[in-house]
């Protein structure tokens, strides 16, 4: 393999790594906080995809329920983008109060609210399906780049090596960087970040000490979605949104980085999602969807806790 092409796949890796990291910190936010996996994390992933598409005025619907039909507004697509994940994250509160906080009232075990939270995947995944259709939808590059004043590609080339990198590649990665930027930020520096902490170490203390447990549950929710919707639209930006079941590889592979990188640790799901991306993007095309849960195997035969986990200590 040429250097030219090594950094090509480089780029291409860590974009997708960046995108895969995004959308499990889903994961690890709610998993961090109430100890379990929200499986319909996937659905408002797939759901901030479509919400980005409509805020930008585009005619969704085609073979759905909802025909050919497109808002009465063009936001340009960063402000599509922001409004598709606040809905999203809307969503996921939604879901919370629905399918989370009833069972979690009565104590129920852990499992049946996982089991729940697949349902309510499935559940919005057939209704997008019957709403907008099956058919796949792409943002149109003029409409996201133009704005930005960004060309459709960056010509990186020197007389040795030429080297030309899709924007959208770049766009993704400076983007998934903000966005975890914001979120250490948010949670190191900030009240209500202490009090997801105080939380996520001890939900009886926390209250105790006055912490509104279900409000700090509710915004973590409310995160997460935004987040994923976010997350959705990058991954519709770089491989189209190919359908209702976008969200569900990306959903396994979510689960693939945070077991990784350690269940609930946001440095190791970044961590786990760029292992992940750039493996996958060097590896030959027919083992694309297997080489994450070959890295996975390997790493937790090592290291049970994930790379950057911490082993559990059981007392007697």
């Amino acid at each position: 393999m040429n250097t030219t092409l090594f950094l090509q796949q480089l780029i291409n890796g860590v974009s997708l790594g960046m995108v895969y990291a995004i959308f499990a910190l889903g994961y690890t936010l709610v998993f961090s906080i109430l100890g379990i996996i929200n499986f319909s994390h996937s659905a408002v992933f797939t759901l901030g995809a479509y919400f980005t598409y409509a805020f930008m005025g585009l005619s969704w619907g085609f073979n759905g329920l909802l025909a050919r039909q497109s808002l009465p507004l063009e936001l340009p697509f960063v402000l599509a983008m922001l409004a598709g994940g606040v809905v999203a994250g809307l969503v996921a509160v939604v879901i919370e109060r629905a399918a989370f906080k009833p069972l979690r009232q009565r104590g129920a075990d852990p499992l049946l609210t996982l089991v729940s939270s697949l349902g309510i995947a499935v559940a919005l995944v057939n209704l997008i399906q019957f709403l907008v259709g099956a058919e796949a939808y792409s943002y149109p590059s003029a409409r996201v780049l133009g704005p930005l004043g960004l060309p459709p590609a960056l010509n990186l080339s020197t007389p040795e090596a030429p080297l030309i990198i899709p924007t959208v590649r770049v766009v993704i990665i400076f983007a998934s960087l903000i966005i975890l930027a914001l979120l250490v930020l948010l949670i190191n520096a900030t009240k209500v970040g202490k009090a997801m902490r105080a939380v996520a170490e001890d939900g009886t203390t926390a209250s105790l000490l006055g912490i509104n447990t279900d409000r700090i549950i509710l915004f973590t929710f409310f995160l997460s979605g935004l987040i994923g919707g976010v997350a959705g639209t990058l991954v519709g930006l770089s491989v189209t949104i190919t359908g209702p079941y976008l969200g569900i590889s990306f959903g396994l592979k979510g689960l693939a980085v945070i077991v990784l990188g350690g269940l609930g640790n946001i440095p190791g799901a970044v961590l786990g999602g760029l292992v992940i991306g750039i493996a996958e993007t060097f590896a030959p095309s027919s083992l694309k969807d297997a080489v994450a849960f070959v890295i996975l195997f390997l790493i937790l035969l090592a290291r049970p806790q994930g790379l950057l986990g911490k082993a559990v200590v059981q007392k007697v």
